[in-house]
Formats: C-alpha cells, sequence, structure tokens
C-alpha cells in the first residue's frame, strides 16, 4: 500500500503595495508629508521629475523617512497574508514603491521573504514588473496580487490574478480576460458619502456672513442684490472645501494619530489619497467660475482668500497667535466678500465689531482645542504641545479671547447710539437688549470651551446648540421690533 502523494506546495505570491496592501498611494502619502514638512521643496518638484518618476520617488524617500509614516492598510488583504504565510507559502512585495518606502513596509509587516521594488532610476511598474517576476520565479510560476490596470500586464503572466477592488469594479473584468485564474479580495471603493463629509458642507454655515452687508444696510429684499450675495456663499463655500480638503492632505500624519481626527475621510482611508487632488481642483474651479460670473473684483477676493487658506494651512497655523489672527481674519474675509459681491461698502462698526468679535472666537477655538489635547495627554502622561502653543498658554488664551469679546460688545453699544442706527431703526433703544445677550452667549461659550464641550469650530458648534439659536433667535426678533415699531408713536401718540 502506497501512501498518497503530498500536495504540490503553492507557488510564490507576489503582493503589489499602492492600491492593494496600501488604500491608496505611497507616493502622494510622501509628497504631502513632504510639503507639511518642509513646505520650499514644492519648488524642488519640478527639477526632482527631471530625473523621471523613479528618480521623484527616491527623492521623497529621502526626504522623508517612510519609517515614520503611519499607513492605512486593506484588512482583508493583510488578514489573507497573514492565513497564506501561517501555511508556509513564500510571499514576495513587488511594487512600483522606492525601495525604501517597499523596505519600510516589509520590516513594520513582517510578512514577506523578500522585495522587489522602484530603485537605481528603474520604475518597477507594468511590463518591468512583470519581467522581474518572470526572471525569478518563470512563466507562470507565481499568484500576483494586484489592483489596476497597470498590473494586467503582470497577470498575463502569472499562474492567478489576484484582484484587490471593490465589488463590481471593472478592473476584474479585465483581470480575467487576461489570466487563466482570478480570485477576488473585495475593499471598499469610492463612496460619494466620504467625499461629502471631506467638503464639510456644515462649515458652509460660517459663509451666511457674506450676506451680513446687505442685512446690515437693510437691502435684503431687492433680488438682484440677494441673487449676487447667494453666488458669493456658494463661491466661498466650493474654495473653502477645497481648503479643507487640501489641509487633510497636509495632515495626513497628524490626523492618523490624533483621538478625533483620524476619523476624517482621508485620515481613516474612507476616501482614498489620490482623490483629494482631484477633489480640490474641481471644487476651486467650481467656486472661482461661480465668483467670476459676479464680477473680476470677486474672483480676486476668493483667490486672495485661497492664498490665505494655503498660507493658513502650510505654515501660518504653526504660528502663535498669528494663527488666530489670521483664522479672524478670515471670517471678516466672508464679511467682506458679500460687501464686494453687492458693492455695498460696509461700515466702520460692522468691522470693528467683526475684528474683535471673530477674534475671541478664534481663540476659543485654539483654546479648546489646546483644553481637549490637555485631557488626552493627562491620560497618556504625555507634554500638551501643539502649533507652538503649551498646556500653560491656556490662561492668556482665555484672557485675550474674553478681552475680545468684550471689546465686541463695547463696539456694539457705541453703534446702538450712532448716526447710523437711528437712520435705520425706528426704536434703536430696542438694540439695547442685544448687548447682554451677547455678553452672556460669549460668556457661555467660554465656560463651555473651559469644561471641554465645545469640540468644534465655534460657531458650527452654536449652530447645533439649542441655547446659542434660542439667542440668536431673540437677536433677530428685536432687531425686528427695532425697525418695525415705534414706541414713541404707540406710548405718546405722536407719529
Amino acid at each position: 500500500m502506497h501512501d498518497a502523494p503530498s500536495p504540490a506546495p503553492a507557488p510564490p505570491l507576489a503582493v503589489d503595495l499602492d492600491g492593494t496592501l496600501v488604500q491608496g498611494d505611497t507616493l502622494y502619502e510622501l509628497f504631502f508629508a513632504c510639503l507639511r514638512r518642509r513646505p520650499l521643496a514644492l519648488l524642488l518638484v519640478p527639477l526632482w521629475l527631471l530625473e523621471g518618476k523613479a528618480g521623484l520617488k527616491r527623492r521623497l524617500a529621502e526626504a522623508i523617512d517612510p519609517r515614520g509614516l503611519v499607513l492605512l492598510y486593506h484588512a482583508p488583504v493583510i488578514d489573507w497574508l497573514k492565513r497564506e504565510h501561517a501555511a508556509g507559502r513564500r510571499i514576495v512585495l513587488a511594487t512600483a514603491a522606492d525601495r525604501a518606502v517597499a523596505d519600510a513596509v516589509a520590516a513594520e509587516l513582517g510578512l514577506f521573504e523578500s522585495v522587489l521594488a522602484t530603485e537605481a532610476g528603474h520604475n518597477l511598474r507594468g511590463r518591468s514588473k512583470a519581467d522581474a517576476l518572470v526572471a525569478r520565479f518563470g512563466l507562470h510560476g507565481f499568484d500576483y496580487a494586484g489592483n489596476d490596470s497597470h498590473d494586467l500586464a503582470v497577470w498575463a503572466v502569472a499562474r492567478r490574478a489576484v484582484v484587490v477592488a471593490p465589488d463590481g469594479a471593472a478592473i476584474i473584468s479585465r483581470a480575467r480576460a487576461e489570466a487563466r485564474e482570478v480570485e477576488h479580495i473585495a475593499v471598499a471603493g469610492f463612496s460619494l458619502r466620504a467625499v461629502l463629509k471631506a467638503m464639510r458642507p456644515h462649515q458652509w454655515a460660517k459663509n451666511v456672513l457674506v450676506f451680513v452687508p446687505l442685512v446690515a444696510a437693510h437691502r435684503f429684499t431687492e433680488l438682484p442684490l440677494l441673487l449676487e450675495a447667494t453666488a458669493a456663499f456658494l463661491a466661498m463655500g466650493f474654495v473653502a472645501s477645497a481648503g479643507y480638503v487640501a489641509n487633510d492632505l497636509l495632515d495626513l500624519q497628524a490626523d492618523r494619530a490624533h483621538p478625533r481626527k483620524r476619523r476624517r475621510p482621508l485620515a481613516s482611508g474612507a476616501l482614498a489619497v489620490p482623490h483629494g487632488p482631484l477633489l480640490v481642483g474641481g471644487l476651486l474651479a467650481a467656486g472661482l467660475a461661480i465668483a467670476a460670473a459676479v464680477s473680476a473684483a470677486l474672483a480676486l477676493w476668493v483667490l486672495f482668500y485661497l492664498c490665505l487658506t494655503f498660507g493658513y494651512s502650510l505654515w501660518l497655523k504653526q504660528k502663535v497667535l498669528i494663527d488666530v489672527f489670521v483664522l479672524a481674519g478670515l471670517y471678516t474675509h466672508r464679511i467682506l466678500a458679500g460687501a464686494i459681491a453687492t458693492l455695498i461698502a460696509p461700515s466702520f462698526w460692522l468691522l470693528s465689531l467683526s475684528m474683535f468679535f471673530f477674534l475671541s472666537l478664534a481663540m476659543l477655538k485654539r483654546y479648546s482645542e489646546l483644553i481637549d489635547l490637555a485631557r488626552d495627554a493627562a491620560e497618556r502622561g504625555a507634554t500638551v504641545r501643539t502649533r507652538g502653543y503649551r498646556a500653560e498658554d491656556t490662561d492668556t488664551l482665555i484672557s485675550l479671547g474674553a478681552a475680545s469679546g468684550f471689546s465686541a460688545v463695547f463696539v456694539l453699544a457705541l453703534y446702538i447710539d450712532s448716526p447710523n442706527v437711528r437712520a435705520l431703526y425706528h426704536t434703536p433703544e430696542i438694540f439695547w437688549l442685544w448687548c447682554p445677550l451677547l455678553l452672556y452667549w460669549l460668556s457661555r461659550m467660554w465656560v463651555g470651551a473651559r469644561r471641554g464641550v465645545i469640540d468644534d469650530d465655534p460657531l458650527v458648534f452654536a449652530l447645533r446648540d439649542r441655547i446659542s439659536l434660542l439667542v440668536l433667535g431673540l437677536m433677530v426678533l428685536l432687531a425686528g421690533l427695532a425697525a418695525v415699531i415705534d414706541l414713541r408713536c404707540l406710548l405718546l401718540g405722536r407719529c
């Protein structure tokens, strides 16, 4: 009686990195990490490209140590590789990423027997990768896991194609046309919900400020002006969303280490990093086109807003106090955008009020972030330090922020007693009730920040807060009463 022959061992398994093992593309990860830490390196990218794509990859890997990157992996692929590795299968990492990146990933995962990667100016992609694998394992002597059209050439010479893609992806049918056998590992695909979340449409609420000049001048019933202000609202919204997505791309590594921000679409992998630049470009084009349809001046002002936001994301957000002044200026920028769109000049009072009021809110935002980090650091026994601020700066921020808020109320009080108000309102005395309401709201916001209740932009928080909405409603009601009711006429009978 003869023993049954043992099954032949499985052939070696070659695995792609970008889009297959890793969510997204390590080249994008390196580029944005480099741009965040060394913004001036952007000027060197055209020179690096002269060395070819392999040269660009090498330069970026030299500028940013790949071992320090926090990468997101496809969990189903990792689980599958762990099972294959446990069964004793030979697994090779075969990638077009730079050798330094591939070695860092291989060292982190500990699943690969060897690594084939881009090096010495040779970009290991498509046909080049297929030739390298055939030279090592022979024609149809290996299985290959990949994810896109560049892998078709490799699947054509592999024994089996393992396609890492969402269900229903077109690449699956193309792989079946090239490979003898096809296996599919399903991963999450493109999500419109993730795109919308990355755009942060709730932040568009801040763009309501473009209507302030129209409302302050009591010309909000004029339809042409209302349409122009609405166009400014949309233009600022699209450009602001582009700024948010760009900021998330730059902050990928920091966000993935943050207890709350790691849930953002790009940081969590819900939105692939390569989709980020495309989204930024589309949003910018839409915003600038809408602004240009209103006027060239508005388009230039929106473009200036874009430059400010990028300057803030790349550099200014790391500068103590300068960051909050820029944030406050971006709020006032929205008011001026409405003024430019409608050709209604903002008053001295409006600009003074906005300067102090939004400076207070900007400091409140930074203060609440510092408090949040302090609590998290206390649990881990770590030191609190963010964007140049330290734990001992909280007292300074709350002092400056409260002083700015109270200065805004003082400006409001002076405005109520000005000829401007008497010309626009029948009973400006009713407006005096705005002062205690605003004092109460600002004080409540600062108390909430101290208690860790406010974990978002203060204005966005206010739109979710019932008390804040009640205060806003009372202020609108008082403004309406001051505009339509003449108490002297009612009480004295003299109109």
